[in-house]
């Protein structure tokens, strides 16, 4: 049976355990009930009426969150079945060329790049995990939000590991490369900004209801799916993609050919929550406050890069980093359906990197899987 104080432990089968004729026994003759105790279910759900798809809310609802349809949201529900379409483990890829490139073939300059995107990254995701596991799907008050929600939280984790299994696999100091958020200030101040801004809805008794409490809320979570996810991660694996596309840490970079799926379904999933609570609550965002997160992105973002690349690599430099991280900003404003874009007039300086994140190739099956969906599909970049 199983050993419920080590279920990963082999089960024993111990015929002598239990006797037959108690078992028998005891199927036959139940316990007596105490009917002074029974209560009556007529009058229990005499009360209850069935729910109305229409009366369900983002957030701030009154129906019962326990029952999933109908649907009032079935984007919602759609986004949680092609999440699970993109389902993978670090474990399918194989990282064994990694491991000579990194060794052999990187330039100092690259390691720099290399290590230093997976120091950004191990940290981001924790941080991305916890918002929507703490901040976010505790809010929703429709459950089809918070199935996929609860899904987001799990890919988290699972990116987590990613990282995790390229760290090890490469043989990179785990101390020092999860530390450098401590002490590199251009990487801290990411992760300073994001732990500032979305702090304050890491809270169980915000009070929704109040307008106040709720624009700070929508305007951390626009900062999370529309910056943090939307920008900072989609633009932030490109550098790694670089290296792929001159044949170098092609392991690593289809580790991020899977999550960066998961980032934008994500980011496109923030997006419309977001609007619809705009639209649901007839909230009117302030520009200053829009603006202004804009502008501290943009600061911490060109921090970071000069950072990175201080020294550019074969094909990318700071200023194609930046450049993209503008044109994909404003990309994720018009999705918003914001006013006006942060960044008017940015043009890509990556034309590649919607294609080779999305790459559609024959492998041998033997020396690892094809980046497609398991079961068909493609996703929309806009």
């Amino acid at each position: 049976m199983l050993d419920w104080n080590d279920p990963l432990a082999k089960p024993v089968v111990n015929s002598d355990t239990v006797e037959p004729t108690i078992v028998e026994q005891s199927l036959n003759n139940p316990a007596p009930e105490n009917v002074n105790n029974i209560v009556d279910p007529t009058a229990v759900l005499s009360n209850l009426a069935p729910v109305n798809p229409e009366d369900k809310r983002v957030i701030n609802g009154q129906t019962d969150i326990n029952q999933l349809a109908p649907f009032k949201y079935p984007w919602a529900w759609n986004f949680f079945l092609n999440a699970n379409k993109n389902h993978w483990t670090p474990l399918d890829i194989n990282m064994a060329q990694d491991v000579t490139d990194y060794r052999h073939k990187l330039t100092l300059e690259e390691k720099h790049v290399y290590e230093n995107v997976l120091s950004y990254l191990t940290t981001s995701d924790i941080l991305a995990m916890r918002n929507i596991g703490l901040a976010v799907m505790e809010k929703m008050s429709a459950p089809e939000l918070q199935i996929y929600q609860a899904r987001q939280v799990y890919e988290e984790a699972l990116h987590t590991w990613t990282y995790q299994h390229c760290i090890e696999t490469i043989g990179l100091d785990q101390g020092e490369i999860y530390n450098r958020y401590r002490v590199v200030p251009e990487i801290h101040q990411k992760i300073a900004l994001a732990n500032r801004r979305l702090s304050s809805v890491l809270r169980s008794d915000i009070d929704l209801r109040d307008r106040d409490e709720l624009h700070n809320f929508v305007i951390a979570y626009i900062f999370f799916a529309g910056i943090f996810e939307g920008c900072w991660f989609y633009n932030g694996f490109s550098p790694i993609f670089a290296l792929q596309r001159r044949g170098l840490m092609k392991g690593t970079a289809e580790q991020l050919q899977y999550i960066m799926r998961d980032e934008v379904m994500h980011a496109a999933f923030g997006i419309r929550v977001v609007k619809q609570i705009i639209q649901e609550e007839n909230l009117t965002l302030d520009q200053n406050a829009i603006r202004e997160m804009w502008d501290e992105s943009y600061e911490a973002e060109k921090a970071y890069t000069s950072y990175i690349l201080k020294d550019p690599i074969l094909g990318y430099s700071a200023e194609t980093h930046i450049g993209q991280f503008q044109y994909i900003a404003n990309r994720r404003a018009n999705q918003l359906g914001l006013s006006e874009e942060p960044f008017p007039g940015a043009e890509s300086t990556l034309p590649w990197l919607d294609e080779q994140a999305n790459m559609r190739k024959e492998k041998n099956f033997f020396e690892t899987r094809v980046t497609e969906y398991q079961t068909g599909g493609a996703l929309n970049w806009d």
